[in-house]
């Protein structure tokens, strides 16, 4: 919300024209689709599943995505080399995060079953928003629609917070320098740049090339962890990028075949 309001005010000083109802009712719209759906589920999630699991079950977005443009009303048939690039994908992230990150550890079996499904359903979620979002009536700035976007999901967000009473759990005492410092982050890159590039993208790219993005994620995760971090970088983990890059430049290069025509 803070990030959506930030974007939106500083935008509508620029000289913006005012969005018109119709504007924000596709915003709420988007905004329920990625931020509640998408990443409320992630994070709900994460309290149940390995950040491995989490990984490869997020990396399943580019099926969505082009499932439902193929099955939408433009029926996008996807081609052989989109289709190919979406199993190496998977295939690469599954090589990333090892046999090992996806055993049940410290986590009951129900646990993990829940925790799989949510991230199923953010998957489809964001899926939804980001197919909905190419065609949603939206203002013609894209970072005005970003900002309204953030404003109306984080919204939800923490509406759903408030029916669940997680405030009533909050405790200002436990929130140390490292958390604010990772919040102003999160809310400044996360939001502000990284979701802004994202509508951007949305609006000049086919999903499917946008949807690549759920590969490079845990690759980048893995190499500034290595760079900032001190975490080690195993030959595995290089053949794994090698894949999910090669499988990036596959959905990126080739172009979805449209449907047949009808006979007469």
């Amino acid at each position: 919300m803070i990030a959506g309001a930030v974007l939106y005010l500083w935008m509508r000083a620029r000289g913006e024209q005012r969005p018109s109802m119709l504007h924000w009712r596709s915003a709420a719209i988007v905004g329920g689709f990625l931020i509640l759906g998408g990443n409320g589920a992630v994070v709900w999630a994460e309290q149940f599943v390995p950040s491995g699991m989490a990984a490869l079950l997020v990396a399943t977005l580019p099926f969505w995505i082009v499932l439902i443009d193929w099955l939408g009303p433009g029926h996008a048939r996807p081609s052989l080399g989109i289709a190919i690039g979406l199993v190496v994908g998977i295939a690469g992230i599954f090589v990333l995060v090892g046999p090992a990150a996806l055993h049940p550890t410290n986590v009951s079996g129900s646990g993990i079953l829940k925790g799989a499904l949510a991230l199923n359903a953010g998957s489809l979620s964001w899926a939804l928003g980001t197919v909905y979002a190419r065609h949603a009536k939206l203002p013609r700035s894209a970072l005005v629609a970003t900002g309204m976007e953030m404003l109306c999901g984080g919204a939800l967000l923490f509406l759903l917070a408030l029916i669940t009473r997680e405030p009533m759990d909050f405790d200002p005492a436990s929130v140390s320098a490292r958390s604010i410092a990772g919040f102003i982050y999160l809310t400044t890159i996360g939001s502000l740049v990284g979701f802004t590039a994202f509508i951007w993208l949305i609006q000049h790219q086919p999903p499917s090339r946008v949807s690549t993005y759920a590969y490079v994620n845990p690759v980048v995760a893995v190499f500034l962890g290595w760079a900032l971090a001190g975490e080690p970088l195993t030959l595995r983990t290089v053949i794994a990028a090698a894949i999910i890059i090669g499988a990036v430049a596959l959905i990126t290069t080739a172009r979805s075949s449209s449907p047949l025509p009808e006979p007469d």
